[in-house]
């Protein structure tokens, strides 16, 4: 397993710490966190300390509802979304692509709300995002 980070409850995540893990997807972050500003003005992030996780997340919100959760990682983040067994239909015809929405199919078997978990790597990822996002807005 991969050394934690941001797993020192001590020190908040700031940009230049964060950017610093980020390396080549920092222009991924910017153009994730670009897209909520410019779209969606009302949503907020707030860095947290999790002490079951042992490390600090994102929790990104409108008003009282979660959008999803953003964790850090070498070089890379993630975001995971979750959503309740309702939304089924409007993911499956969502543009997704068939990796996240297998995600969704194959989340533990009786579950009130599964998880989709995207790992950025390209522009791809960014596109999945914007389409959880809007969905997650709608719902």
């Amino acid at each position: 397993m991969d050394k934690a980070i941001l797993s020192d409850p001590d020190q908040f995540p700031s940009e230049e710490i964060i950017f610093s893990h980020l390396g080549r997807a920092k222009p991924l972050w910017d153009s994730l966190f670009g897209y909520i500003h410019a779209h969606h003005p009302d949503v907020t992030a707030e860095w947290r300390y999790y002490r079951d996780a042992k490390s600090w997340l994102l929790k990104v919100t409108h008003k009282k509802k979660t959008i999803f959760w953003s964790s850090i990682e070498e070089g890379s983040f993630r975001t995971t979304f979750y959503f309740a067994g309702k939304a089924e239909e409007a993911l499956m015809a969502s543009g997704l692509t068939e990796a996240l929405k297998e995600q969704f199919r194959n989340a533990k078997p009786g579950s009130k709300i599964r998880g989709i978990t995207v790992q950025y790597g390209g522009n791809r990822d960014l596109e999945d995002a914007k389409i959880l996002i809007q969905l997650k807005l709608r719902m």
